[in-house]
This record gives structure tokens, sequence and C-alpha cells, in this order.
């Protein structure tokens, strides 16, 4: 890891480098300076092997065994995008966030180049967030309604999620060789998460990780592939999975996803988890 300039954080003023080095301060950093690196696929597979969540997110939180996304990520924290050409990016994986134990996981497709790689979160500080957060605050998951930086005071109540790829790709578009390398992640994540009753997937990309990640965590096969579609449900033992447009510009700017069909689908994803999704999350 090369790093770049250091510039303070927006919210701590206490200056990082890009990409941010582990157990430097950044907030919500779950990584030390000697959590073990994955370098490539079999390191992954053998380091999700963690015997807790928090273990967990500090080894994702470092993988570095994809090395066009590791390039990609890096590169685009160094560079910057001109409107935030005045802050630290993270630059890293994104580990899973929010509640612990969680009723409802969401499930994205990765981080956004300059979303969640600049500020250490998925879905965070990004017109995608605007979008989720919004919803999640209106039908009960979010605490507030703005997702802008880790360390912000956003928390999700009895909800987590995640991306099925960690790291930010090019053009918003992993390799299958990338997505399979960074599986075995998700998968032992939704093993360390037994109260999941319903997983909501966002685009097609998310939905196909989801059905993966379930299967491999345990869960029943499907006699046939289900396919997406915004508001389809099919159930994969305990857990139902629903689909969701994604919740990016071009749905959003364009209809294909309107407010009331995003809330329309956490407010189904609350009715199914049933009152445990009322405790605070982490």
């Amino acid at each position: 890891m090369v790093a770049g300039e250091w510039l303070p954080h927006p919210l701590t003023r206490r200056e990082f480098s890009s990409p941010v080095a582990p157990g430097t301060g950044w907030p919500d950093d779950p990584a030390a300076p000697d959590t073990p690196v994955a370098h490539h696929a079999d390191d992954v597979r053998r380091l999700a092997q963690a015997g807790s969540l928090a273990e967990l997110e500090a080894r994702v939180s470092v993988c570095s065994a994809c090395p066009r996304l590791v390039t990609w990520r890096e590169d685009v924290a160094r560079v910057k995008r001109a409107s935030f050409a005045d802050q630290p990016y993270w630059g890293r994986p994104i580990p899973g966030w929010g509640d612990h134990e969680p009723a409802l996981l969401i499930v994205g497709l990765a981080p956004a180049a300059n979303g969640g790689n600049r500020t250490g979160r998925i879905f965070t500080g990004d017109p995608s967030a605007d979008w989720l957060f919004a919803s999640l605050h209106r039908t009960g998951w979010a605490t507030q309604a703005t997702s802008q930086h880790a360390g912000d005071g956003q928390r999700l109540l009895g909800a987590r999620m995640v991306a099925t790829v960690r790291c930010a790709p090019p053009d918003n578009k992993p390799t299958s060789v990338e997505r399979d390398t960074c599986a075995p992640w998700i998968a032992a994540e939704l093993a360390l998460l037994p109260t999941v009753r319903v997983v909501v997937a966002l685009g097609s990309f998310g939905w196909d990780g989801a059905v993966r990640s379930l299967v491999a965590a345990g869960a029943p096969a499907p006699d046939r592939r289900p396919r997406f579609g915004h508001g389809a449900e099919v159930a994969l033992g305990p857990v139902t999975l629903i689909g969701c447009y994604h919740p990016s510009p071009h749905n959003t700017y364009t209809r294909r996803l309107t407010q009331e069909m995003t809330d329309e689908v956490f407010s189904r994803a609350r009715a199914l988890a049933g009152p445990t999704t009322d405790r605070m999350g982490g």
C-alpha cells in the first residue's frame, strides 16, 4: 500500500493518508496493524473461518486478494474526485456494518468508488446512500435519514448491510473470478448471523450473491435459480429473500424505483422479521 498525501477527516479533523492504514484511528476501523491479510483466494477461504464477527470484519477490511480491485480502489483513493479532493479516502475493502444480531440483512453489489471507498462504510456518502437511508429511516430501520461518513452517529436498528464484493470495482463490474474470490467473506458472515430472518437484495447482482451465500451458509438449495424482480420473494430455509431495484441514480431519477416502492420493500421486511427489530442495533 503506497499512501497518498495526508488530509483531515471531514468529521474528526484527524489527518490520514489515502488509502488509510489499518489501526490508525479512522472511525469504526475494525482492523489493527497486525490483522492478517488475505493475498489470494486460498487465504480468503482460510481467513474467513473467523471466530467472531468482529474478527471477520477486521480481516475483510484489509483483504488484498484481487490485484485488479486493489489497484483500482487505491488509485481512486489517491487521485480522488475533484469535489472530494480535500478529504482522505478509505481506499480499502468495506466490511459489513450494523447490528451484530440483525433480523434484516441488506445485500448490495459493491462499494461505490467515491462513496463507500471514500468514507469507509457501505452505502455512505453518495446519492444511492441518500435514497436508501431515507427509506430505512422512514421504515424504522435506521436512526438517521442520511449516511454521510463513518462516525456520523448513524445506527441501524435490527439490521445490517453488506456488499457481495467488498472492494469498489471499475465501472461497478467485478469479474466472475473476483466475485468468487470474495464469496467466502459473505458466506462466513451469514453463518455468524443466525438471527437473520429477512434478506433484501439490491439489484440482480446482490440477489444472485445473496442466494449463493445463503446456500453456502447452510440454507437448502432451491430446485431452480430464483429470478430477481422488484418485490420478488423466495423462502430459503428460515430466511425470506426479497428483491429490490438498486437505489442508483439511474433507477431513481428515471422513477423505475420510487420512494413508495422502496418503502414497501422495507415495510414488508419488517412485517416478515417480526418484533425483534424493535431492539436497538449496534
